[in-house]
């Protein structure tokens, strides 16, 4: 498995959302506009990390080359937010003279605007809970493959990035789309975290779990994937549709149990007979095979402390792989911001503190609008009560928190001030998940549009 190349590309309307200059330096006007300015620096750290991880500058170094023996071919499928830049990055790089044809499903609204498809067919569909688009999509993927009767002097090449899993809702023999649609609400709305959830995932599905992969023997396999989960684990990312899979039925079903997550009977039936296990690892199916990632959250955050430290900013990173209750982890944060700005400690001021990773919300029956994103900031913000000289931003490298059309939202000394002077009741809101309102209502929304990554969370507090 290979880590990222350097990435620099954007997107238009990322880089207009997100405005400001490349790569300014300590001492340059241009530095020293963005350091007295903290929104406008979580802004431009932000567009770093999210460049960091895009599949313009990244992907075409890990192509293979066309297949050597003239009856090879080459076929391109995936899935994921970051399908289509993953796609349009093939096209650009692959000989005009070598035969490929494909299939990638991505998020609606997720297409490059630039990208005209030639070779590789686009198809959008519906995330986070799946819909009838994007389960036709992932059986024709299937019946493709199929139609294409791999054999060994071929090669597939399979893009893969954060939602793909989603995005593929082929369900096993005997389930529903509805079935599917129903336990992927319950999974959100559980708390469970990212690994519990695609366990589930790839035991209810006919393509994830390495099915794809399945399908595919016997020609070889060359998997591409963006990272956006803790750990970078490929049998976790978007459910591992062409990686070895070590979980089980039974993990399943114990984590269905454990979140109380209503299954069919046929299912559970199926899960306790074993009936749906997937490939593991060691089996025929993958010889040959190779997964690559391409970008994960370390790197993106590391590119944000070394922007910020370019401006002069001493900036630490704690970790890619946080997990926990938003709000939870929001408040941790908070902790540790205020022991800095109040004592120095752990760290000395003035600091960057960047953090990654995927946390989780448990929604109430009936939740108000916002994501994870905007429930960790409302949490901290509450937390750090107006504690001076605390600024923050987290959002979605996706550029979409949760559901909304926010990526994520911005924290200031003056939030709970400001919100209260509108009439907001700030814990009422975070008690309803409802963090959207309030940080729509004060101006703190973090907009971007598609960002045709996914590098999961992005977590920045300045402390000066």
């Amino acid at each position: 498995m290979s880590l990222p190349h350097d990435a620099s590309a954007s997107p238009a309307a990322l880089a207009a959302a997100t405005s400001g200059p490349g790569s300014p330096v300590a001492g340059s006007p241009e530095a020293a506009a963005l350091v007295s300015d903290p929104r406008a620096l979580l802004k431009h750290l932000y567009r770093v990390a999210v460049e960091r991880a895009l599949p313009g500058k990244i992907l075409a170094g890990h192509l293979p080359p066309p297949p050597t023996s003239p009856r090879g071919r080459t076929l391109v499928i995936g899935a994921g937010k970051g399908g289509g830049s993953m796609a349009q990055a093939v096209e650009a790089a692959w000989p005009a003279d070598a035969p490929m044809t494909g299939l990638v499903i991505t998020r609606y609204g997720h297409i490059p605007p630039d990208y005209r498809p030639r070779r590789i067919e686009m198809v959008e569909a519906a995330h986070p809970v799946p819909d009838a688009a994007g389960e036709r999509a992932a059986a024709r993927m299937m019946q493709m493959v199929r139609d294409f009767n791999p054999t060994a002097d071929d090669q597939v090449i399979c893009l893969i990035s954060g939602g793909g899993s989603a995005l593929m809702p082929l369900p096993a023999p005997g389930l529903t789309l509805a079935d599917k649609q129903a336990v992927n609400r319950a999974l959100l709305a559980s708390g469970a975290n990212i690994v519990e959830m695609n366990c589930v995932r790839k035991h209810l599905s006919g393509i994830k779990g390495g099915r794809l992969a399945a399908a595919c023997a016997p020609a070889k396999v060359l998997t591409l994937m963006i990272s956006d989960v803790p750990g970078d684990d490929p049998q976790v990312i978007a459910s591992g549709p062409t990686v070895p899979d070590a979980s089980t039925c039974a993990q399943a079903l114990a984590i269905c149990r454990r979140y109380r997550i209503a299954l069919p009977q046929n299912a559970v039936d199926a899960l306790e007979r074993g009936e749906w296990e997937t490939p593991k690892p060691g089996a025929p199916c993958f010889d040959g095979h190779e997964q690559r990632i391409i970008a994960a959250p370390r790197q993106s955050l590391l590119a944000a402390a070394e922007a910020a430290r370019a401006l002069g900013i001493t900036a630490h990173v704690l970790s890619d792989e946080i997990e926990g209750e938003s709000r939870e982890v929001g408040r941790v944060h908070a902790a540790l911001a205020r022991s800095v700005a109040r004592h120095g400690e752990p760290f000395a001021k003035p600091c960057l503190i960047l953090s990654g990773g995927e946390t989780t919300v448990t929604l109430v029956p009936q939740p108000g609008r916002g994501g994870r994103a905007g429930e960790f900031v409302l949490g901290c913000a509450i937390a750090l009560d107006g504690q001076p000289e605390v600024w923050g931003l987290a959002a979605d490298t996706d550029g979409i928190d949760g559901v909304e059309d926010n990526a994520g939202a911005f924290l200031s000394p003056s939030t709970l001030e400001r919100a209260r002077a509108l009439g907001l009741k700030p814990a009422d809101l975070l008690a309803a998940n409802n963090g959207y309102a309030l940080f729509e209502a004060l101006g703190d929304l973090l907009i971007t549009g598609p960002t045709q990554t996914n590098v999961n969370d992005f977590r920045a507090l300045l402390i000066r």
